[in-house]
């Protein structure tokens, strides 16, 4: 059931991107007077179609993209046999090449419109809220094998990330950060300050699908917010007011070390030692298959809250969306240097899945969707034939020199662009199915 709630999450999320994307190429192409044969979101075979005046709209069976059908143009479908006759008035070749530049972009120009507003609503309904570094830094951090790895120890104070002083202490972990040429942290331990680089072999473990991006986490004590009815915790008669003090007569005073307790003892039954109206108490808890107890955690740590007002929320929102394309050309950077490995850091329908969650969340679903919306604009803007933008390449060059590539050229052009697609789609299906299979064995 969890994972068909990740499936479902995903489909209604690509559905809905790739249907806005295909929309925005048919009304471009219908605003120009061009005859738009068939609107689809998925590939055949067809669950069913119907007609509204000379478009076929269809959604097909394979949900893994969508595509419309222009008249006289040379597309996917590689259908050629029109191009023979002479061109007519409302076909995609006959209109002037801004017109067509335009069709062309109209998908990417809605995705990036949909991912913008997304974060814009975010951002002015919600506002932002994050743990003052300054807060944090009373206690310091806790830190897992990657934290350790990168040579971090437990009680470090983070106070730079690259020379800048951070007030959010999220920003430690921020990928436009760490993704940063020659990056690094400034750290504050036992009085002395010193610099810890960000180095190449932690980025490939970040980046990688399987990393835990909780490397760092702030030490933060914690009480209890509610105990669930039913669970291990209210079975053993954990109370709200009651306050958590060791985990098999170890120290548990900090959420992170606790939850890293009950990782470690998932499926067994554990001693918490406990202090209700003052007096020590020992509870036997049985810890759940997933390190769980069942109760609602209440951090004591102090944050900060931003509401923005209209204005201010769409010019951060604005901001937030674009960053999504500045990291991807980070990290395309960072794979060509080989400091990233593309194997890892690039994700399938399984590993999407995995991302959106196998809970239904709708403030998830909607971020994760405003954030593969300006992921795919990016990616259709990419030149190469076949997709948006090896179009929009081609039609550039006919706008500067003033002749367009012929038509044998361009069905040559699509030829490679769908092998090189076809190449990547078997690349990514086959990846994640050997990162899958990885975690069986």
């Amino acid at each position: 059931m969890e994972v068909l709630i990740g499936i479902t999450q995903l489909l209604l999320g690509l559905s809905f991107l790739v249907g806005i994307h295909e929309a925005g190429h048919m009304v471009a192409a219908k605003f120009f007077g061009m005859r738009v044969e068939k609107f689809a979101i998925g590939f055949p075979p067809k669950i069913f179609s119907f007609k509204i005046g000379e478009t076929e709209y269809m959604l097909g069976s394979i949900p893994m993209g969508g595509y419309v059908k222009i008249s006289g143009m040379i597309d996917e479908s590689l259908d050629t046999e029109s191009l023979k006759a002479e061109p007519q008035e409302w076909e995609f070749r006959s209109k002037p090449a801004w017109q067509r530049l335009i069709v062309m972009l109209g998908g990417i120009i809605v995705n990036v419109v949909a991912g913008i507003l997304i974060f814009i609503a975010f951002t002015y309904f919600y506002g932002e809220e994050y743990p003052k570094a300054e807060a944090v830094n009373r206690h310091g951090i806790a830190v897992n094998d990657m934290g350790k790895m990168l040579g971090l120890q437990r009680g470090d104070k983070i106070i730079a990330v690259n020379g800048r002083e951070i007030l959010n202490f999220n920003d430690v972990k921020d990928p436009n950060y760490l993704l940063e040429d020659g990056s690094f942290y400034t750290v504050l331990r036992d009085g002395e300050t010193i610099e810890i680089p960000i180095t190449k072999e932690f980025l490939r473990e970040y980046t990688g699908e399987s990393a835990d991006r909780d490397f760092i986490l702030p030490l933060t004590e914690f009480g209890i917010s509610e105990v669930m009815p039913g669970t291990p915790a209210a079975q053993a008669g954990l109370l709200a007011s009651d306050s958590i003090l060791t985990v098999n007569g170890a120290s548990a005073r900090y959420f992170p070390e606790f939850k890293r307790m009950l990782n470690e003892n998932a499926g067994k039954t554990i001693t918490l030692g406990i202090l209700r109206e003052a007096q020590p108490k020992d509870l036997s808890v049985n810890v759940s298959e997933q390190g769980t107890i069942g109760f609602g955690v209440k951090p004591y740590i102090e944050t900060e809250r931003t509401q923005y007002p209209l204005g201010e929320a769409i010019v951060q929102g604005t901001g937030r969306a674009f960053s999504v394309i500045y990291l991807q050309l980070k990290a395309f950077r960072k794979m060509g240097k080989g400091e990233v490995s593309a194997s890892e850091s690039l994700s399938g329908p399984i590993g999407m899945v995995k991302i959106y969650g196998y809970t239904w969340d709708w403030t998830r679903f909607w971020m994760l969707t405003a954030t593969l919306s300006m992921v795919l604009a990016f990616m259709n803007l990419l030149p190469i034939p076949a997709l948006d933008g090896g179009h929009v390449m081609f039609l550039l060059y006919e706008m500067i020199t003033g002749k367009a590539p012929s038509d044998k050229f361009l069905e040559a052009a699509q030829k490679v662009g769908l092998v090189l697609i076809l190449a990547l789609i078997i690349f990514i299906f086959g990846n994640d199915i050997y990162k899958l299979l990885r975690g069986f064995f």
